[in-house]
């Protein structure tokens, strides 16, 4: 079972339970953007699209939130390419 994605700011990373594991995106703030840094899915996890789930969620975060996304990691930025829907979001 999949949950939504949360933002813990004590942690500086989104979270995306799926059963009892949980896959993240670790991420910087800048005044006026989210750098995302690192994405990490559990190894049982891979291969499922949970860290696009993950990185989709995230963005409607920062979305909501009224900033930009910085794609510091390169799952992040493959998903930027392959969902030109978001272009409005990268800073």
């Amino acid at each position: 079972m999949v949950a939504s994605v949360r933002d813990n700011k004590d942690r500086r990373r989104f979270e995306l339970d799926v059963g009892n594991e949980v896959a993240f995106a670790n991420y910087r703030l800048t005044s006026t953007a989210v750098i995302i840094t690192h994405t990490e899915t559990p190894r049982a996890l891979r291969g499922r699209g949970i860290a696009s789930e993950l990185i989709k969620g995230a963005l409607d975060l920062i979305r909501r939130d009224g900033r930009k996304v910085i794609a510091g990691c390169g799952f992040v930025v493959d998903y930027l390419d392959r969902h030109p829907e978001n272009a409005d979001l990268v800073g």
